[in-house]
């Protein structure tokens, strides 16, 4: 069964085209959420020490959102969305996950975000 974890991190005033390179771009990601990341078209190929995995870059919208769907996920309707926003009254911009997952693995993929958005936090000294 498929679950919906969402995860917001504030970002203290890091400048949102910074965080938008950081989720949108090959050298952005592989910055902090794999080790190296080749774009072909829509479809980028994240690479981790012994792992690669490639995702379809589903939907974006430029300085707001990207979405991505895992290619070897036979559920077309899962995916993991990383979308920005600015808190209104504090300015503080957010970085809200979104994965569609197993439910089985909740805990494990909410852990592994935290770990990967620490070390994002970490580049902008968050």
């Amino acid at each position: 069964m498929k679950k919906e974890l969402k995860q917001e991190y504030i970002f203290n005033k890091v400048p949102t085209n910074l965080l938008w390179n950081s989720i949108s771009t090959a050298d952005g990601l592989a910055e902090w959420f794999a080790d190296d990341v080749d774009v072909e078209g829509d479809k980028f190929t994240f690479k981790w020490e012994t792992e690669c995995q490639t995702a379809l870059l589903k939907q974006s919208r430029v300085g707001v959102y990207v979405r991505f769907h895992w290619l070897d996920d036979d559920d077309a309707k899962t995916f993991f969305e990383m979308r920005i926003s600015v808190d209104e009254l504090t300015r503080d911009v957010i970085l809200t996950v979104t994965d569609i997952i197993d439910s089985d693995d909740f805990d494990d993929v909410l852990g592994l975000w935290n770990l990967q958005v620490d070390v994002l936090k970490e580049k902008y000294g968050v």
